[in-house]
């Protein structure tokens, strides 16, 4: 297929063939399931591990665990910028003010940290 109208002429095609693909797909599923599926007692209970749920459904998530996770990706996403310093670190012209940035980056994390360790946020218990 060729010319300008050609690619559209192609991206129908595949369109096509992707919609005929699903239809095909579903089809066969409805042709070859069982007419009466068999429903064995306890198929619409919960399952928690082999284990018999308890109570209700609606559990409360502490706040601390999301606090975790943030604190993770922080300075996961932080500890990133490291790299490239560490890469260019040693060429020449970056040596003294190159050390005296990430000191102050570094410094800046370790505030952080501090500061959640004296808030008790890392604390588990």
């Amino acid at each position: 297929m060729e010319g300008y109208l050609g690619s559209y002429a192609l991206l129908g095609l595949v369109l096509a063939a992707g919609v005929l693909l699903f239809v095909a797909a579903f089809g066969a599923n409805r042709l070859l399931r069982p007419g009466r599926p068999a429903e064995p007692a306890g198929k619409r209970i919960s399952y928690e591990s082999g284990i018999d749920p308890v109570g209700g459904d609606w559990a409360q998530a502490q706040i601390r665990y999301y606090v975790y996770a943030y604190l993770y990706v922080l300075f996961a996403v932080e500890a990133v910028f490291l790299f490239p310093w560490a890469l260019i670190f040693d060429r020449p012209g970056f040596g003294g003010l190159s050390i005296a940035e990430m000191g102050i980056f570094v410094a800046v994390l370790a505030l952080g940290i501090l500061y959640a360790w004296r808030k008790k946020i890392l604390s588990w218990t």
